[in-house]
């Protein structure tokens, strides 16, 4: 019989499933639970061992002489201390060492209980992986258990073995032990290369006739490789490609789909690659109609479980993965024509938004501008509005889109976007709200900004993202709080910093703001700051939602 700890049920079905065969057990109360349920698993060899400093050089030796990992289980506080003379051998030899420590809750560590000290982290640099597994209450908790066990011991043979640290917080009463089996739990595998994985790959091609490429953020250059006519691609400007197949108005086509469309739409397999994707719905719509198969592809191998779905990593990059994927896809692969029909389809059904005077008919003029340059220019969002509004306006192709989307904070933007135009010879469109600009105001106080230096400047006083989030409601003492409402303005600094300043307050200083912002001629820097009022922001872009339905 098993314990009754979701967590170390969760740990170990996953020890068994990575193939951890061989665990050395110390004495202890805080361990009992995994002493029971470990040795209660026929799958698992148990080695009793009392010595902590002793039971850790034990497993190394197990480990060395399978060649596998090995684990070596402890109860709480000092008995943890005694593991790491271990560990640091482990770490410089690369053996792959498994330890497991019981510890108390969190709650009274450092409040004069018995056997309680800071344990996790406790290895410092000296382990490849350390985790602090949590006690599970929710579905979210149960997720993040399982990646965080999964992480952990894909982490035991990463190119190299190396010792790595499991934390399990234990809880009383813990002399339970009710459960007759453990559970069925997600494993998370990782491959150098689709070629590895080609039975599981054809297998799921055959079976998963709905298949979805997400496509993230990424350099023109990163973006280059085999176009997937048998996929469904969704993609943003920020990924800087356009491929066959692909449709950048998902979000849109999320928002106005029905409950049952939404579950014709659902891909039964979905491929991520490259960095962050901006759109909120997409990851909430993937969430909720999880995928049977999720494959990430990370060069460098790390795991990124964005719909609590993934179970296989590919370390490579995607030029290598696409090309190789295109190999196995010659042999066997069914055609899904029907389901990027569907795609498609919805996707026609979104129109080109017009808006009357406001931050998004700013923005959608200077890409009508932008789009018929005859050279090549670059375009730069600032994060919350300036690169969600973005998404809503057809732009060409052939025009780079940068965006801080690492952390997605406002800070840095324009300086980020300035030092890519010191080193740029194209014009550099720069979207920026106001928030965003003014605290990142001093990016203008050096010497290295150019004539090729373009600064739409969305200035509404204050945040007006906030405002478009569903089911908020502030009271007029908290509004300035959150949203930072303001009065300031660009216009003293914009010319002392040597910018040829424009500001527009209506729909013809706006035309005629856009037509200076847009010179490629101008021998100085040029801003052009719009004022709109908030209140009309929010409720055309409410209207234009409204339409969509």
């Amino acid at each position: 019989m098993y314990t009754d700890k979701k967590n170390i049920l969760q740990l170990t079905a996953l020890l068994r499933a990575h193939n951890i065969r061989k665990i050395v057990i110390t004495p202890g109360s805080r361990n009992i639970p995994l002493a029971q349920t470990f040795s209660q698993c026929p799958d698992f060899e148990c080695f009793s061992v009392t010595d902590e400093r002793s039971a850790g050089f034990f497993a190394i030796g197990l480990a060395l002489q399978s060649g596998h990992p090995a684990a070596v289980c402890c109860t709480s506080g000092s008995a943890l201390l005694n593991i790491h003379p271990a560990v640091a051998e482990a770490f410089y030899q690369q053996v792959p060492l498994l330890v497991l420590s019981a510890d108390r809750p969190a709650a009274w560590i450092g409040q004069m209980d018995g056997q309680t000290l800071p344990q996790p982290n406790v290895f410092n640099g000296l382990v490849r992986r350390s985790v602090n597994l949590p006690d599970i209450h929710t579905r979210e908790d149960e997720w993040f258990c399982n990646r965080l066990i999964n992480e952990a011991l894909l982490e035991l043979n990463h190119h190299v073995g190396g010792p790595v640290h499991i934390n399990i917080p234990i809880s009383e009463p813990f002399f339970d032990f009710p459960v007759e089996k453990l559970p069925d739990e997600r494993v998370i595998r990782r491959y150098r290369s689709p070629l590895e994985a080609k039975d599981i790959i054809l297998e799921k091609l055959q079976t998963c006739p709905k298949r979805m490429i997400i496509d993230g953020q990424c350099t023109p250059q990163q973006a280059k490789y085999p176009a997937q006519e048998q996929f469904v691609i969704l993609s943003e400007y920020l990924n800087n490609a356009v491929r066959e197949n692909s449709m950048q108005h998902f979000d849109a086509v999320l928002y106005r789909a029905t409950e049952e469309t939404k579950q014709e739409l659902a891909p039964q397999l979905v491929i991520t690659c490259n960095g962050h994707i901006v759109s909120k719905r997409l990851k909430q719509f993937l969430r909720k109609n999880r995928p049977e198969a999720h494959w990430h592809i990370s060069p460098d191998g790390s795991v990124a479980d964005l719909f609590g779905s993934l179970d296989i990593v590919f370390e490579c990059t995607p030029h290598q993965f696409f090309e190789e994927l295109s190999l196995i896809i010659r042999q066997s692969c069914p055609q899904i024509a029907a389901y990027i029909n569907l795609w498609h389809t919805q996707d026609a059904l979104i129109p080109c938004p017009t808006f009357a005077y406001s931050e998004m008919a700013a923005i959608g003029r200077l890409f009508e501008e932008v789009n018929e340059s005859y050279n090549t220019p670059v375009v730069h969002l600032a994060n919350s509005s300036a690169v969600r509004y973005a998404q809503l306006f057809p732009l060409n192709s052939n025009i780079t889109v940068c965006c801080n989307r690492g952390v997605n904070g406002i800070e840095g933007s324009l300086s980020a976007a300035i030092g890519y135009a010191s080193a740029s010879p194209q014009t550099n469109y720069i979207v920026i709200g106001d928030l965003s600009f003014f605290y990142d105001m001093n990016a203008l106080w050096n010497g290295h900004i150019r004539n090729n230096v373009r600064i739409l400047l969305l200035n509404n006083e204050g945040g007006e993202i906030f405002h478009a989030l569903p089911g908020l409601k502030l009271s007029e003492y908290t509004h300035r709080f959150v949203t930072a409402v303001h009065n300031t303005q660009a216009e003293g600094w914009a010319r002392e910093r040597g910018f040829e300043y424009r500001s527009a307050h209506n729909e013809e200083e706006l035309k005629a703001g856009i037509t200076a912002l847009t010179d490629t001629e101008a021998q100085r820097p040029v801003m052009l700051e719009v004022f709109t009022d908030k209140s009309t922001d929010v409720r055309l872009l409410k209207e234009y939602y409204r339409l969509l339905k």
